[in-house]
């Protein structure tokens, strides 16, 4: 009788708890996107007082993600021991503490350390943030709860550019838009302290639900590191690897790029990153409601990364006028945004449960690690004059996260079939 009877004086309010955790998530995970973006929109800048060279810069973003996704990692087993709240706070403090370390800098070294202090916070996110949607959240606005978490990741890209460039050319300083960077994750931290009864993840209706219901699995315990012996993790972990490789040419580079190629202004190109996420959060809109409509969720994210691919290849080809060039370039976001929650919804499918943090954590590390490796191999190219290559290969990467992707949609579906066989 109590069963019965709660679900319905629970449910007027369900609605307004979901939005609003999922609305602070998506706000903390789009400060977490914004601070990947920190320096590179600053390197313009940064060549003209200290001289450095593109390959330079590049390894500042390496930097940033070597820490990241080492601690990523990492951050899933603390999330799963200590809760995901108090973590998303320290990784705030962390962003806030870079924009000062980077707004101080007076050279190489100190941009290291700036760039290091960005990645330990930027670490912990998609831990933090996927443990308190899968546990807040109802399962019936899930889905939605991934879109709004991509979009507003992809929103923080497509915020930094014009954020950290728009205030250093309206002041004559990029050291004040790293220092209004750094105020600016200060506010949010702020706000997520204010909120924090809806980010606590120890007290989540769908979290004792779940316990309750689940009481028999749970009742023998498997070792922390038991996850890892699966292949869908380290596909997952390749997918995530392989599409970041491809986000990371287009992200860092496609704007000098598409100048050289095309003879676009500098001025004009830089928008491309920002019309390539906005329409990646156009796209993830819709994709959100593919994700409870669609069963082998793989072929979605096959069919739009495939076309995705398609696009970046005909721009590398210099065939095309400037200003076409640069649309089809933004409109590549599109299809890789529509395929983002089918991607978040796939790897909860073949995650084991109660490992919600360690599998994010190790399957994100991939997103960092593609940064971390492509980034130096972009910005050699580019160096080297191979401004062509910046699309190619992006469109090749594409290409091979699709591989992945296939391989764990078979896995889970030959999981989901081996039940109704037995």
């Amino acid at each position: 009788m109590t069963t019965a009877a709660s679900p319905p004086s629970a449910s007027p309010a369900t609605l307004r708890q979901d939005a609003r955790t999922i609305g602070l998530i998506g706000l903390a995970h789009g400060s977490s996107h914004f601070f990947h973006m920190l320096l590179p929109p600053l390197f313009p800048f940064l060549i003209t007082e200290f001289g450095y060279s593109y390959s330079e810069l590049a390894l500042l973003v390496s930097m940033f993600y070597v820490i990241s996704g080492v601690g990523q990692a990492l951050s899933g087993f603390v999330v799963d021991r200590v809760g995901a709240r108090p973590i998303l706070f320290f990784a705030l403090a962390c962003f806030a503490t870079a924009g000062v370390l980077a707004g101080t800098a007076s050279g190489y070294s100190a941009l290291i350390a700036a760039a290091c202090v960005a990645g330990l916070g930027n670490a912990p996110f998609h831990p933090v943030d996927f443990t308190i949607l899968n546990k807040r959240v109802s399962p019936a606005r899930l889905g939605h709860g991934f879109s709004v978490h991509g979009i507003s990741g992809n929103l923080g890209w497509a915020t930094a550019p014009v954020f950290m460039a728009g205030i250093a050319t309206a002041t004559g300083s990029w050291r004040i838009a790293c220092l209004c960077g750094s105020g600016m994750a200060l506010l949010i931290l702020a706000i997520m302290v204010w909120n924090r009864d809806a980010l606590d993840d120890r007290k989540g209706s769908w979290t004792q639900g779940a316990a309750k219901g689940t009481a028999a699995v749970t009742a023998k315990p498997e070792h922390p590191m038991a996850f890892l012996k699966l292949p869908s993790v380290w596909l997952c972990f390749s997918f995530f690897f392989w599409s970041t490789c491809s986000l990371a040419a287009i992200q860092s580079f496609a704007s000098p790029a598409l100048h050289r190629i095309y003879g676009t202004p500098l001025s004009v190109t830089a928008m491309v990153v920002t019309g390539y996420m906005l329409c990646g959060a156009i796209g993830m809109v819709i994709g959100g409601f593919l994700v409870s409509r669609v069963e082998r969720l793989e072929k979605v994210i096959s069919m739009c990364l495939i076309a995705s691919a398609a696009l970046l290849a005909l721009v590398g080809l210099g065939v095309l006028p400037g200003m076409l060039a640069l649309v089809v370039t933004a409109l590549a976001g599109l299809g890789i945004g529509v395929a983002g929650p089918s991607r978040d919804m796939l790897i909860k499918r073949a995650a084991p449960p109660g490992a919600t943090g360690r599998v994010y954590g190790t399957v994100y590390s991939g997103l960092d690690l593609g940064f971390c490796l492509a980034a130096p191999v972009f910005g050699a190219m580019l160096d080297a004059n191979m401004n062509s290559g910046i699309f190619f290969g992006s469109a090749s990467a594409l290409v091979l996260g699709v591989v992945s992707a296939g391989f764990v949609g078979a896995g889970v579906a030959a999981r989901a079939v081996r039940p109704v066989a037995a």
